[in-house]
């Protein structure tokens, strides 16, 4: 009898083995490209996450960084314009977080299927209006997912959570809409190595300063909408020079 488990178990694993493999091989080269970035490689690297979950449907890495590479590919689309963005935006943040859902069920203790749930939805968003994606009660799951995100791990992807909540505040429509939080979370980013560098939360920041009002906040948002108007990120660039004909 022992040895008949014991056979099944080792026939179990030498059937799994060769798909777990097949599976590795095609993040490995996913990866690759998303490294590289652009529609078209975005592209190519869901295809290849795609065919790792074919292999092995419960593989955390292939299902999160499949939902990653889904929301790549739609902010790329809508920050570069391209043809039916909008359409692309509804589609894709649909079915990315379809797979970062999966992320979080497989590993509900680490950080990156709650994170790129969130942000998914933001891209889903993007496609069908926020107001939509209200009535679809997508309010409190992209709330609890960045604020587990936050709890996991708040520096994850370079303090990412943090900008995050801090938009997440920000773009809900009135009554929901709290700017208070949202530049709690700001200032908190803005205490990380990463803020100088980071031409959208200057954006961002600058936008919400704008919003609250006031003499002093005007002149610390117009810094930083100065600086992202001088910048090479063109999407933010345009931004930032519409907020500056606001002060």
């Amino acid at each position: 009898m022992k040895r008949t488990i014991l056979g099944c178990l080792c026939l179990s694993l030498l059937i799994l083995f060769p798909f777990n493999l097949l599976a590795a091989d095609y993040v490995a080269e996913a990866d690759k490209l998303f490294d590289q970035g652009g529609l078209a490689n975005f592209e190519q690297a869901i295809e290849l996450y795609k065919k790792a979950l074919a292999a092995n449907p419960d593989n955390y890495e292939a299902n999160w960084k499949c939902a990653r590479a889904h929301r790549e590919y739609g902010d790329t689309a809508k920050t570069e314009k391209a043809d039916g963005w909008k359409k692309i935006c509804a589609k894709y943040g649909k079915e990315g977080m379809n797979y970062a859902q999966k992320a979080t069920e497989i590993e509900p203790e680490k950080p990156d299927g709650y994170y790129y749930y969130g942000l998914n939805v933001g891209i889903y968003s993007d496609g069908v209006s926020i107001f939509t994606a209200l009535s679809e009660g997508l309010k409190d799951k992209t709330q609890k997912s960045f604020e587990k995100t936050y709890t996991l791990d708040k520096m994850y992807k370079d303090a990412g959570p943090m900008i995050a909540l801090g938009r997440f505040w920000q773009v809900l429509p009135w009554p929901m809409r709290d700017r208070k939080k949202s530049l709690k979370y700001y200032r908190e980013y803005q205490g990380t190595e990463y803020f100088a560098d980071n031409i959208e939360v200057h954006v961002y920041l600058g936008e919400l300063l704008v919003q609250i009002g006031g003499k002093e906040n005007k002149a610390e948002a117009k810094g930083y909408l100065e600086k992202a108007a001088k910048s090479d990120d063109a999407f933010y660039k345009v931004r930032a020079g519409e907020l500056l004909k606001k002060i």
